[in-house]
């Protein structure tokens, strides 16, 4: 809450407060806001460096800084250079596109849905997505573009019958929420039967269903990074419009803005990020939720700052949580989708404690 001096009818200033996230605070930013955005944002930029220089550099079998240089340029040893641009290099790159695509993709849906508490993996659109997936490995489609698609198509069909539920049944914020849940079993549990029914699918899906980057490929990462980085494009040029859409209905019409076609706009740019993500990191959960969720308290609400600094942040998190599970039990390798569900799942609990005090 801020304090601030407002006319009263008689002429003279009166105190009044104004909240924090107001549409004033969120259009006109506050020095300190700015400040901590800025520091975020750079933060999270070096920070991403580092780890992962980090993640290039450690392993079972690590280099140094200077090493790590010398490969990249084409010299050292070759063995080791092999396992550098063939291992290391695509699992780091496609835990940055995968962190600041699924974070900026929860960050859009609790814009549109009007819920903080919606993400990609809880409200079933990376289910959906990773559905597609096990469809397409069971057509005897195994990477590349089709495979993107296949996963795309997959979070557009779930976050279009989420909207349509919320839209048509009038549902609180709670009920859209229950209703995704719902949603994401029934995929994961279509997704199940497949791999039953067919051995080799099941096989070929399991580290899939886990999620991590121990099998990224570069005909697997490209084509995925490629829609990540169009639709980020696209959504920054677009915060404004997604800002609008965030006040309601009444207010943006009001303010003449197409709602529905926005809204559909958004809703598709999001299962786009999450599918080409999950394309080929496979089922991480509770990223799109805890990364928006932290951002939000330094940057503010207003997206022209919000997305950046959770594709920086998310990109971040993704890469240290991956590269920890390298880490934590050489020579052994934890799945890195473990090790995020086991550290995600008590904070959302913990942000469903703080929604039922009215805290969120």
């Amino acid at each position: 809450m801020g304090k601030c001096r407002i006319p009263n009818e008689a002429g003279g200033p009166e105190e009044a407060f104004v909240p924090r996230e107001s549409p004033a605070r969120d259009g006109f930013y506050a020095p300190e806001e700015s400040r901590c955005f800025r520091l975020l944002l750079l933060g999270g930029l070096f920070a991403c460096l580092g780890i992962a220089v980090a993640s290039l550099c450690l392993g079972s079998i690590r280099f140094s800084p200077l090493a790590l240089i010398r490969m990249l340029a084409g010299g050292g040893d070759r063995v080791a250079r092999s396992i550098l641009i063939y291992a290391r290099l695509p699992r780091t790159l496609a835990a940055l596109a995968s962190g600041a695509a699924l974070s900026v993709s929860g960050a859009v849906l609790q814009n549109v849905l009007d819920n903080k508490l919606a993400s990609p993996g809880i409200i079933g659109v990376n289910a959906g997505a990773g559905l597609g997936v096990t469809l397409c490995l069971a057509a005897g489609t195994f990477s590349g573009f089709a495979v993107s698609c296949a996963a795309f198509s997959g979070s557009l069909v779930t976050v279009l019958m989420i909207f349509l539920f919320s839209y048509r049944m009038n549902a609180s914020k709670t009920t859209v929420i229950l209703g995704g849940v719902a949603l994401n079993a029934v995929w994961n549990a279509i997704a199940e039967s497949v791999t039953v029914l067919d051995a080799d699918v099941g096989m070929l899906s399991m580290d899939f269903r886990v999620g991590g980057f121990s099998a990224v490929s570069y005909p697997r990462l490209v084509p995925a990074a490629v829609l990540i980085l169009a639709a980020l494009f696209v959504l920054l040029t677009l915060c404004s419009e997604l800002d609008i859409t965030a006040l309601g209905d009444e207010t943006a019409m009001g303010l003449g803005l197409p709602v529905a076609r926005y809204r559909m706009l958004f809703l598709a740019l999001a299962a786009l990020l999450s599918g080409a993500a999950v394309s080929f990191s496979g089922l991480l959960g509770f990223v799109g939720l805890i990364v928006p969720h932290f951002v939000r308290r330094f940057s503010g609400s207003g997206s022209g700052r919000l997305l950046p600094a959770c594709a920086v942040c998310g990109a971040g998190f993704v890469l240290l949580c991956d590269l920890m599970s390298r880490l934590l039990f050489l020579p052994y390798e934890l799945p890195v989708g473990i090790l995020m569900s086991v550290a995600g799942g008590p904070v959302f609990l913990w942000m469903l404690v703080r929604k039922k005090r009215g805290a969120l």
